[in-house]
Order: C-alpha cells, then sequence, then structure tokens
C-alpha cells in the first residue's frame, strides 16, 4: 500500500549540529519511504548552514524544508506544533515523524490536532500488510508492545524513541545533494501556549533503567567493598548502574536495578558489564545496546563474544584505579 502524501521528518539541531537522533530520524525515514512507497524529506529548526548538507545527503535525504522564523518557538511547543502543522499541510505530508523525547513528545499531539491526524507514540516498525500499514510500538520502559493499524484515510503523526534509532548508513542508500526550501507562514502563528521555562536532566542513579543513556553493571565478580565502589564511580561518572541475578540474590539492590531477561531489558547507547560471565539470560537482556564493553578476570567468559570491545582483568584491582582517575580528574572532590 503507497500512500498519497509525503513523508516530513523533523530533525531537532540542538546547538545548530546533526546529532545522533537526527542521524538516526533520517534513516529511518528513509527506511519508511521504502516500505510505504513514498517521497519523503526532512523539516528543521533552524535552518543547517552549508557545512551540514553533506551529513543529510548520506542518509539519502532529498529535500530540506527549512522553518527558520520557527526557532524563536522552540520554548511555545503548541505555536511550534501549528507552525509545523501548517508547513506538513502545505508540503501535502501525509506522515510526520518526530523523535519521542522532550521536543518531541511535546510537539507530536500539537501537530496531530492541527491536521486532525492519527496520533502513535513510541513507534518502533512499520510494515505493509493486507489491511494496512501495521505499526508496532514499545511503551512503558518497553513493559507494553502494541500493534495497530493505519489504513491512510488520515494523516499519521508519529514518535520514534531515540534507543530505537540506528544511524548506521544502509547500504542501498544513495547519497544525494537535498533541496532546501525556506517556509514561512503566510499567517501570524498565534493563540495561548504554555512556555516551557527549564528543562531538568533525568537523575542517571534515579532513572528507570529502560531510559538509561549510559550503564553500569557488575556481577558475582564483586564483593561487599568492591560494590561499594562500584557505586561511587557510578556517582562520580554520573551514570546509571545495574546488577546481575546473583548480586540481586545478595540484597545488594532492588529489583528495579536487574539487568536481564528476567529483570530489565535495557538498550543504553553504553553498557559498560564489570565482573559479569554473561549467562545468556543477561546477554539477551543487553543485546540491543548499541556498545558493549566488558572487564572480566576470565578470558573464556561467555561476555567476550557479544561484547564490541573487552578486557581481561580482575576487577578488584580495576576499580580503584578507574577511582583514583575520575576522582583526579573531578579536582579530587569526593
Amino acid at each position: 500500500m503507497g500512500i498519497n502524501g509525503k513523508i516530513l521528518v523533523f530533525v531537532d539541531l540542538p546547538g545548530g549540529e546533526l546529532d545522533e537522533t537526527g542521524r538516526g530520524l533520517l534513516s529511518y525515514g528513509a527506511r519508511l519511504a521504502g516500505i510505504l512507497d513514498a517521497p519523503w524529506g526532512a523539516v528543521t529548526v533552524p535552518q543547517p548552514d552549508s557545512s551540514q548538507l553533506d551529513a543529510f545527503g548520506s542518509y539519502g535525504t532529498p529535500t530540506i524544508t527549512a522553518l527558520p522564523d520557527c526557532e524563536a518557538l522552540l520554548d511555545t511547543p503548541a505555536l511550534l506544533g501549528k507552525a509545523l502543522a501548517r508547513a506538513a499541510r502545505e508540503e501535502l505530508a501525509q506522515v510526520v515523524i518526530l523523535p519521542h523525547n522532550d521536543l518531541g513528545t511535546s510537539l507530536a499531539p500539537a501537530v496531530a490536532q492541527e491536521l486532525d491526524a492519527a496520533l502513535i507514540t513510541e513507534l518502533v516498525t512499520a510494515r505493509q500488510s493486507e489491511d494496512g500499514v501495521r505499526l508496532s510500538r514499545r511503551a512503558l520502559g518497553l513493559r507494553i508492545a502494541e500493534t495497530r493499524i493505519w489504513d491512510g484515510s488520515r494523516p499519521l503523526v508519529a514518535t520514534v524513541p531515540p534507543r530505537f534509532l540506528s544511524q548506521v548508513l544502509m547500504p542501498t542508500v544513495r547519497s544525494t545533494t537535498p533541496a532546501v526550501a525556506v517556509w514561512r507562514s503566510a499567517a501570524p502563528i498565534t493563540g495561548a501556549a504554555a512556555t516551557v521555562t527549564g528543562r531538568i536532566p533525568p537523575d542517571p542513579q534515579t532513572v528507570d533503567l529502560t531510559e538509561a543513556e549510559v550503564i553500569f553493571s557488575v556481577g558475582k565478580g564483586c564483593d561487599p567493598a568492591t560494590f561499594e565502589q562500584f557505586k561511587e564511580l557510578c556517582r562520580l561518572l554520573n551514570v546509571s548502574y545495574g546488577v546481575t541475578r546473583p548480586v540481586y540474590d545478595l540484597g545488594w539492590t532492588g529489583f528495579e536495578r536487574m539487568v536481564g531477561q528476567t529483570g530489565r531489558t535495557v538498550t543504553p547507547r553504553l553498557y559498560v558489564a564489570l565482573g559479569i560471565s554473561g549467562s545468556m539470560h543477561h546477554v539477551g537482556g543487553i543485546k540491543d545496546s548499541r556498545r558493549i564493553v566488558a572487564v572480566n578476570l576470565d578470558s573464556k567468559a561467555p561476555i567476550f563474544p557479544n561484547v564490541d570491545e573487552g578486557f581481561v582483568a580482575d576487577l578488584k584491582e580495576v576499580l580503584p584505579r578507574l577511582l583514583t582517575q575520575v576522582k583526579a580528574a573531578n579536582g579530587g572532590a569526593p
């Protein structure tokens, strides 16, 4: 089933740069265009400069619609959503894809309301079927899996979690020189709207592990003293910490910190396994991590074939050294 309109991928440019999420969205947009047999393009706030066009083009981006006048609306999502919806309507867009982050989740309802569109959040995959496009989502920290059917009778607005975005360049994607068009609203964008006055980042020490960006986990290769050093290291590095089943069974931490198929299945940007042998249940719970690093005393530990980088070392010797170096890097701060 093809669609009657275009796919628009909203790419934020934090600090004026195309970040990992933006690259992942472009890759997702290119794949979705192939699945739906539809044209696609990116929409950005602000306008990308000439040095960024090669990056957009490497993902096969055919067109970029820039909304430079809307940069001032980034902290008023309701108004920015109206502007994005107007631009999508003028572009004859049938699908609008946004990141499932602070900005994207604020924009998506506003865009859907303006377009009278169907809305699906935390979209993971889309595939063709006889009755329409089957949209699969994972919600509430991967605890809910749901599939919906979209028949194309209304526009679709979807958010995609950054943890499911891959910035890997597909071999089937051909580089392009994107055509850039500047969009400006023909009428003022007005209305009552809440303004974002500040953003508080999540605390890695308390955030749900399924949402964590970086996780250090420890296994039975530690003792109580080493475990306390491990937690101190995580606090100093401002990263989330997890444990394996044997450590949880010792009662050193709660169930919410247990990583693996019987605990939390995680997909962080970086996963560091310290003193973890690598049971199939644990590996099954971390296999979708973007990068995995392991430290283990046993060179034949089953964790090593499943990692991007591995080090054979004694955790009880490594942790004190890491703590010393991190404290020195922090100016000796405790």
